[in-house]
């Protein structure tokens, strides 16, 4: 799943966010405490979820919040503790408090108000426990609930007079289509399933064309026969010979008959299993789907509600509503079309005034279609307003020091617009609410790329500006370039790929000791498969180079492999996450004689061919300066489970012009660390699936990473707590407590000194 780009947040958004997440987490717990009050593991990520929001509104000053979840922690503590056990008294009011933390993050004029609710929140907490010391009666063994879609009506559902919600048991209207619900998880394994059902099908025809060249080989047999026949002299046309040949043609024609009669069976099973196979996917892949209208109906009152503020006047088109979309690119795609959306507003549209004097109507119109186009899913969002100021963007650009002047002056229209995609750009002179921090278009492509689309953007001064999304139907299928690279096959997905070509080994040019050739107008680099994904050596004497051509811009390759399999339709399989993130592959799939073949993760190998590239002291003609810019900017990992905390220090570092990236728990960062180069690790210590105690540990033991930095950051202040993560090898111990000073920055900087080298 993408992460949304937080950046235009506030403090208590940020904390809005995280309450959403944890909150949800908690609930479940509890629900499964519920049924069993004494589940180790249950206990353990409701009182996990509880600090996670306890430490978060502390962070925000949410005084309420802070009393809200510290004495939720403390009652589940105390459960884990074996000091209490909990009981339906508990879990009410434990449910309560969550309802609660929710009131109370709603706006400044809720949190202050909120203390009377607190007191009696922590009063009933409070009395619920005395109610139940831990020599209590155990409760009731509840049997696991059947796999039904019932739920109990939440107490604070009733109290707030909500209805509740409908029974899975309950008759459903006359008319009406019978609902279930399904898991997603469920719903991605039978859409797999599905995909390989297709695949399997088109193995039938392979099998069915190399019978064809047997039926071809009897054929020539008859021949061969026949030339045997008509070589007999005039006198042996009635001996034993002739009548062995003979007896041979006559045997001949009834297979030659028999294998006719098998390959039109086979014909038929193989149109009938195929058709099968491709109504049996298109059915499930519809199942995953839905309306583009349903993720998008809540932007028309974004659009209306942030026009208003921004005194301006616009409403927004949605076209192509109806277009199915799967549901985990539809939801990946909430927050980049959001901040899509804000740019048009902001950026693009403009005043009444402005329009009126323009000849253009005082209402500015917002344009989301969805479409269906060459197999692939196309999202667009245009606006009618002032477009971008190309020459303000270039100037922009210059003054940043991307590049030079007189290389900006180059730059063609398209390069030009690129820049619009760099980590901390903007055009607004100043910041507010909706826009200037630099934030919005980066996070844009990243999830786009994540869901393994590419997005494009076009401009006309005076009439609008057009963001172009191209994107997979779905995530389970992808159509692949099959190459081979010293003799094993790999998937190269064609989104990633801008053209294939048979190049001459004398259209080989040498620039600054590497080999270019021409593509359009432009030089571009040639780089072989065989140096980046470290196998064996490319061939030296083939008269024809095998070249795939990836990137874009400024950013292209030519890929050069062995030979070209054909093009595939592959079932994606996962690869198993013990093996953490492994470079420049992304998956794994099945041929069609069940072989495996590894996925290319195609921004990866653009990311590995610009590093081979810099280390064989390799340079394109027209490199963008800023991807110089950004390599000299130390880079800072922040691991912490917590979206506030993160968000928080992440911001911080960025501002004092530190590249950071983010890792969600112990895990993560250690994936993160085994695969890219970092300067520093910034990491919390209780973190699910693996602590910072245990990430520490890890790095001072491997021998590629025991010198890197790492700074441990925690609320726990004791000595002992501190000991306990420099004995593990941290560098540096800083409680949470100092975020609001300066104490962060100067602890990073003493530690790998400034950001730019």
């Amino acid at each position: 799943m993408s992460t949304p780009d937080y950046g235009s947040f506030s403090m208590l958004d940020l904390f809005r966010a995280e309450l959403d997440m944890q909150s949800q987490a908690l609930t479940a717990s509890l629900l499964a405490l519920e049924r069993n009050p004494v589940a180790a593991g249950e206990l353990e990520a409701a009182m996990r979820a509880a600090h996670s929001l306890k430490g978060a509104a502390r962070i925000v000053e949410l005084m309420p919040a802070v009393q809200v979840a510290h004495a939720m922690e403390e009652c589940l503590v105390a459960a884990q503790n074996g000091r209490l056990r909990l009981r339906q008294e508990h879990i009410d009011a434990l449910l309560r408090g969550v309802d609660l933390l929710g009131a109370v993050a709603t706006d400044e004029a809720a949190a202050g108000a909120a203390g009377p609710q607190v007191a009696a929140f922590l009063e009933g907490l409070e009395a619920a426990s005395r109610a139940a010391p831990p020599e209590a009666e155990p409760a009731a063994a509840v049997e696991p609930a059947a796999d039904v879609s019932v739920a109990a009506e939440p107490p604070a559902a009733a109290a707030a007079g909500l209805p509740a919600a409908t029974g899975a048991g309950e008759a459903p209207a006359a008319g009406a289509e019978r609902m279930i619900r399904i898991t997603a998880q469920s719903m991605t394994r039978l859409l797999g399933l599905a995909g390989e059902s297709l695949i399997e099908a088109r193995r039938l025809r392979p099998f069915a064309d190399s019978l064809q060249r047997l039926r071809r080989h009897h054929a020539e047999l008859a021949r061969a026969l026949d030339g045997a026949r008509a070589g007999l002299p005039p006198e042996a046309e009635d001996g034993p010979a002739a009548q062995a040949l003979a007896t041979a043609r006559a045997v001949l024609g009834e297979s030659r008959d028999f294998l006719a009669a098998r390959l039109a069976e086979l014909d038929s099973i193989d149109r009938r299993g195929t058709d099968l196979a491709n109504r049996l996917y298109a059915e499930t892949l519809e199942s995953r789907m839905r309306p583009f209208e349903d993720g998008v109906r809540g932007y028309s009152r974004t659009v209306r509600d942030l026009s208003r503020a921004l005194g301006k006047q616009a409403r927004l088109a949605i076209v192509g509503g109806s277009s199915g979309i799967d549901r985990d690119i539809l939801d990946q795609l909430d927050a980049p079309l959001g901040h899509l959306l804000r740019n048009a507003i902001d950026h693009g549209l403009e005043t009444p005034e402005e329009r009126r004097a323009a000849g253009k109507p005082e209402e500015g119109l917002v344009r989301l279609e969805a479409r269906h186009a060459a197999g692939l899913l196309q999202i667009i969002v245009a606006d009618d307003g002032r477009g971008i100021d190309l020459d303000g963007l270039r100037r922009a650009v210059v003054a940043r020091q991307l590049i030079a002047a007189e290389a900006a002056d180059r730059l063609s229209e398209e390069e030009l617009l690129e820049f619009l995609f760099l980590p901390g750009f903007s055009m607004k002179a100043a910041v507010s609410d909706v826009s200037g921090r630099g934030v919005g278009l980066d996070a844009v492509q990243n999830t786009v790329k994540e869901v393994r689309g590419r997005v494009s953007v076009a401009t006309r001064p005076g009439e609008g500006t057009r963001f172009l999304l191209e994107l997979p139907l779905t995530l389970s299928v992808i159509r692949t370039l099959l190459v081979e690279v010293d003799g094993e096959p790999y998937a190269l997905p064609l989104a990633g790929i801008a053209r294939t070509l048979k190049l001459p080994r004398e259209a080989v040019e040498t620039l600054e000791g590497r080999p270019h050739f021409r593509f359009g107008d432009r030089s571009v680099g040639l780089i072989t498969a065989h140096e980046i994904l470290e196998r064996g050596t490319a061939q030296p004497d083939a008269p024809e180079l095998s070249v795939v051509v990836i990137g874009q811009g400024e950013g292209t390759y030519g890929l050069v492999v062995d030979r070209f399999l054909g093009g595939r339709e592959l079932v994606v399989r996962p690869l198993d996450p013990r093996l953490g993130k492994i470079r420049d592959i992304s998956a794994a799939a099945l041929m069609e004689d069940g072989s495996p073949v590894l996925i290319v993760d195609m921004d990866d190998l653009l990311q590995s061919a610009d590093k081979l590239a810099m280390a064989g002291a390799f340079r394109s003609l027209k490199r963008h300066a800023a991807a110089a810019v950004q390599s000299r900017r130390k880079r800072v990992l922040v691991v912490d489970d917590s979206l506030t905390v993160r968000e928080l220090e992440r911001k911080l570092l960025d501002q004092h012009g530190y590249a950071v990236e983010i890792a969600v728990d112990g895990m993560d960062g250690w994936n993160a660390v085994r695969s890219e180069a970092f300067d520093l690790v910034v990491t919390d210590v209780d973190m699910p699936r693996m602590d910072g105690i245990e990430l520490v540990t890890l790095i001072r033991r491997d021998p590629r990473l025991n010198r890197l930095p790492v700074m441990i950051v925690s609320y726990k202040d004791r000595e002992e707590d501190r000991r306990r993560g420099l004995d593990a090898g941290a560098d540096y111990y800083l409680t949470k407590s100092s975020f609001h000073d300066e104490t962060l920055i100067h602890a990073v900087g003493d530690l790998i000194g400034a950001a730019v080298e």
